[in-house]
């Protein structure tokens, strides 16, 4: 049977990974065979539990290389046309496979996702989130918004294409390829609530405190892929407010190859800023979206 959807679940091996796999393996779906990849990187043998035996299950180990290189390990061996990347301390929902595969037969694209709570680390709903963009969202995540992983199913094909998971990019790895694979094809959302995502930073192996300087080197890999440009203005033609915050973007990552002695690459920025710009300079809602603030990587989109 095809493998519609690889489910792949780095981890350190927490209380509450259990919970995370069974919930992807209690999804009523019989359309195509799904599978579960656990990546091991705790460095220790995981406890013996049934989830372990089931013919949908795969086990692998890594040995403390963080959460990009055990996804890349994962997505190695999937046979899924999509790869649904799921941390071990979120939840898949009842029924999102299923609408997720829906989702496919009438809009296949580089990356499907759909709406999402946030729980706290007790399990309470602290919101619903629900991002409503569809299509070429590149702008989106350039101006630092920024989709889950968690809630999405990536396309396989893209998902290589745009070279996988940057290990040297450790807290904002999502949001990097997020970025590279806007960039590749389109996004499709739906309404269907998908995941429950765990907030908070109890058990994290994050370093939240190199996030900033990782997402800004993170931006430059953005800027600097061929067509970014025309990708951009593509992406924001009908939109000011998103001009001014590409725009914001282009004038911050000026400053930054400044301050690192890109002079030609600040220089560049530059030009590029102004071709986002054009006659979009008189626009009250493109001085707005020049004025607000590049979000912050701890922050919910919504």
């Amino acid at each position: 049977m095809e493998i519609f959807c690889s489910t792949i679940i780095p981890t350190v091996n927490r209380s509450t990974l259990s919970q995370t796999v069974r919930s992807v393996l209690d999804q009523d779906f019989h359309r195509a065979g799904f599978e579960v990849i656990v990546v091991n990187d705790s460095g220790q043998p995981l406890p013996d539990t049934d989830w372990q035996h089931a013919e949908q299950v795969r086990v692998i180990t890594t040995y403390r290389h963080e959460r990009s290189v055990a996804r890349n390990t994962g997505a190695a061996i999937a046979r899924g046309k999509y790869f649904h990347f799921l941390d071990d301390d979120d939840l898949f929902l009842p029924g999102a496979l299923e609408a997720f595969w829906k989702l496919d037969q009438t809009s296949p694209a580089a990356w499907l996702y759909g709406s999402y709570q946030t729980i706290d680390n007790d399990g309470n709903l602290v919101e619903e989130i629900h991002p409503e963009i569809s299509g070429n969202i590149f702008a989106y995540l350039v101006a630092s918004e920024g989709i889950p992983f968690q809630v999405s199913l990536l396309r396989s094909t893209e998902f290589f294409a745009a070279g996988m998971y940057d290990p040297n990019l450790i807290g904002v790895e999502d949001r990097d390829l997020g970025r590279r694979i806007a960039r590749l094809g389109e996004v499709v959302w739906m309404p269907t609530i998908v995941a429950q995502i765990r907030i908070g930073q109890v058990g994290s192996t994050t370093d939240w405190s190199k996030l900033a300087e990782r997402d800004r080197q993170g931006r430059e890999k953005a800027l600097n892929q061929p067509c970014a440009l025309s990708r951009l203005q593509h992406s924001a033609q009908v939109d000011n407010f998103l001009r001014g915050r590409i725009c914001r973007a282009y004038l911050a990552s000026s400053l930054w190859n400044l301050q690192h002695r890109n002079y030609f690459i600040a220089a560049s920025r530059l030009t590029s800023m102004l071709a986002v710009t054009g006659p979009n300079i008189l626009s009250g809602a493109y001085w707005r979206g020049l004025r607000t603030r590049i979000k912050r990587l701890n922050e919910n989109w919504n």
